[in-house]
């Protein structure tokens, strides 16, 4: 084998490495798009807090969502789901909605809090939990609903907090966007005390009205019941 056949042959196998790399890319055309939308709220915020999943959901990891943004929003902590929807390639077969057509996201208003990074972790896990429940029972978390298990104590580190649960509206700044796999809106999660919660679940008002009353969807551990 001659010179030339040598070049020829290792161009070949380097463009068929190259075609084989290509194919092995995986598209995150999903998550660029959520990626835009925040940076059009958050301009200034191109590398937010996050936290990735170290063991994927398909790899058989126990956490739902690939990752969860975390932006400044001033006075409060603005965070951002990624897993709800389809962030890579396009699997099911509804065109028009992209996975389960939704984003989760929650404002928790900055404090002085002892521990603040176990907070926000903490939020973080509570993201998951409410994930695994849509990804093992099929339950949506659609906008204008509530979360109510019951429980008294507070959804903080610490479990002092007023706070036991949620209600969700649409998120005020982050729009529902179309992604190239489909369609999604972001729900908002906003906490709730268990007076005001046990008052929706006893159909005394709905969430609008309690949402109405609360004036905010920036949870605060801190503040009092409005029932």
């Amino acid at each position: 084998m001659g010179l030339f056949d040598k070049l020829k042959k290792n161009r070949q196998e380097e463009q068929r490495e190259q075609k084989e790399l290509k194919e092995q890319e995986v598209s995150v055309h999903g998550w660029d798009a959520i990626n835009r939308e925040c940076e059009r709220i958050y301009p200034d915020q191109k590398n937010p807090k996050h936290y990735g999943t170290l063991i994927k959901w398909s790899l058989g990891g126990k956490d739902p969502l690939d990752g969860i943004s975390i932006y400044d929003g001033g006075d409060c902590w603005h965070f951002v789901t990624y897993g709800m929807s389809e962030l890579y390639e396009k699997e099911s077969e509804n065109q028009e909605i992209s996975g389960f057509g939704m984003e989760f996201t929650f404002k928790l208003k900055k404090d002085d809090y002892e521990d603040e990074e176990a907070e926000l972790t903490c939020i973080c896990g509570i993201l998951q939990t409410l994930a695994r429940i849509t990804f093992t029972q099929g339950e949506l978390f659609g906008p204008y609903e509530y979360v109510y298990t019951g429980q008294t104590q507070g959804i903080d580190v610490n479990m002092r907090s007023n706070i036991t649960g949620f209600i969700t509206i649409p998120d005020k700044e982050l729009q529902p966007i179309d992604t190239p796999n489909g369609r999604l809106v972001f729900v908002a999660f906003i906490g709730a005390t268990d007076a005001e919660l046990s008052a929706v679940h006893g159909k005394e008002l709905t969430v609008k009205e309690l949402y109405d009353r609360l004036g905010s969807d920036v949870t605060d551990y801190h503040r009092a019941s409005v029932m």
